[in-house]
């Protein structure tokens, strides 16, 4: 719950309290009080934006505005038997209303909040600039119309100065648009999902880059069937605070929604996620998106013309990493780009063309997997999926092999690795997964492993803690 919602709500229900059980309620007093809620909704709607999940405290509002009008236009005499009589009854009924009314009022806003991403514990401040880029070599596959290009949305977050001035960035572009994505994939309303409008992060539109230091590595995001470039803010941020520039990539047509910058939407495409061949022909698109952002991004570091990342990024440093299909991604660009260094894959099914030689990668990997998706695979007795887990299992076989990393998060979900759980605190409760720590712990982890291999740091973390964990277990080949 956003501050100002928090004493707004809170002083609405000591408000109905002291209407419901106080006594000798003068008329100025009622008064004064209801436009004190007045003022608190007022400056609510300003400066937080007004949302459905704050209804409740609306109407009591409205309710005490109606307590004054009527206290002051009508003044019905009531016999003192009546009274008497009566006085119990209604207390009681008062009483079970204004508790029942104020839960409602409380609990709407903390199931459904406004979520903020923690602080970032880097140096840097973040700054952000998005771009429309069009692959005028490939034809879109996933439109029906001929001659259509492929064109992806991108996101670049940059370190930024420490004075840096400007809007804060909002998590998503279009809140109605990106709400109508996510009920279309989760199967469930619309009006769920209008919070992410609200929700801001860290960084700064067009902020100027940080000059402490020369270059910056460079990584590449890829999120998950259905995801969208934003679904990591709260890696992404951490990561730029500590001196990276982070590339995400929205895969059209298989993100969430994508809107391009005349207006344009391009919503997701329903595929065949349930059949192997199709999906490892569909991440060689995936790999292909990625090249092309990298090839762009190199053009960006030669010569940018806002003059930004011109001669900043360091082209000798590049690592990706992604979220479940954009986890398959990286491992495979890590595999046939030689501009990548490192990858990290979250979760990710090693779908794509090519496999992990017996002998290894030959370059630095690790591998992050949820327990629960590991378990589900073991388990699961279903044909269908005993027939995808004999098809997939094998290809994690040589995973660590050459020194490379896997670790296994216990009491964790797949979609713990994105920032979906922050949606509501009932969902993290009912999937049992303690967020918050899950997000440190992949944060951590994440940064000494590129901290080591793209910027040739001491590790801290990794090699100090192969092993089992109460909170993980870590091998390395």
């Amino acid at each position: 719950m956003r501050s100002i919602e928090l004493f707004y709500v809170i002083f609405n229900i000591v408000l109905l309290g002291w209407l419901v059980f106080g006594r000798n309620k003068s008329q100025r007093g009622i008064l004064i009080a209801g436009g004190m809620s007045m003022l608190f909704l007022l400056v609510h709607g300003i400066i937080e934006g007004m949302r459905w999940q704050m209804i409740p405290t609306y109407l009591m509002t409205l309710f005490f505005l109606v307590v004054v009008v009527i206290r002051h236009f009508f003044n019905p005499k009531v016999q003192k038997e009546q009274q008497s009589s009566m006085r119990r009854l209604r207390v009681v009924l008062n009483s079970t209303l204004a508790v029942l009314y104020s839960a409602i009022a409380v609990s709407l806003p903390i199931v459904l909040p406004v979520f903020t991403f923690e602080k970032p514990a880097g140096p840097y401040q973040i700054g952000t600039v998005t771009y429309d880029w069009e692959d005028t070599k490939r034809e879109e596959t996933l439109t029906p119309e001929l001659g259509d290009k492929r064109e992806l949305m991108v996101q670049i977050w940059y370190p930024a100065d420490t004075n840096a001035k400007g809007n804060t960035a909002p998590y998503i572009s279009d809140s109605a648009v990106f709400a109508e994505g996510y009920s279309k994939i989760l199967n469930l309303p619309k009006f769920l999902f209008t919070n992410f409008g609200y929700v801001k992060t860290h960084a700064i539109e067009n902020a100027e880059i940080s000059n402490q230091e020369t270059t910056y590595p460079v990584l590449l995001f890829s999120h998950g069937f259905s995801g969208h470039k934003n679904q990591n803010t709260f890696q992404i941020e951490q990561l730029v605070s500590q001196g990276y520039i982070v590339v995400g990539i929205d895969h059209t047509y298989s993100s969430t929604t994508s809107v391009f910058s005349d207006g344009r939407i391009a919503n997701y495409v329903p595929q065949k996620t349930e059949s192997i061949a199709y999906l490892d022909k569909a991440n060689e698109g995936w790999v292909e998106d990625a090249k092309f952002v990298l090839d762009q991004v190199e053009q960006l570091a030669q010569n940018d013309p806002e003059n930004r990342f011109t001669g900043r990024m360091d082209m000798e440093n590049i690592g990706m990493f992604g979220h479940s299909f954009g986890g398959a991604t990286s491992t495979q660009m890590l595999m046939t780009d030689s501009r990548i260094k490192a990858a990290l894959s979250m979760d990710g099914v090693l779908y794509g063309k090519l496999r992990v030689p017996a002998d290894g990668l030959k370059k630095p990997f690790m591998m992050m997997s949820a327990d629960d998706s590991i378990r589900e695979a073991k388990e699961t007795d279903g044909k269908e999926f005993i027939e995808f887990v004999n098809e997939t299992l094998p290809r994690y076989e040589y995973v660590t092999v050459g020194g490379n990393y896997w670790m296994k998060i216990k009491n964790m979900k797949h979609m713990g690795f994105s920032d979906l759980y922050l949606f509501s605190p009932l969902y993290e409760r009912m999937e049992g997964v303690d967020i918050q720590k899950a997000y440190r712990l992949i944060n951590d982890y994440s940064l000494d492993f590129f901290n080591h291999y793209l910027k040739h740091q001491p590790f801290k973390l990794l090699e100090q803690n192969i092993g089992d964990y109460p909170e993980f277990t870590l091998q390395k080949g």
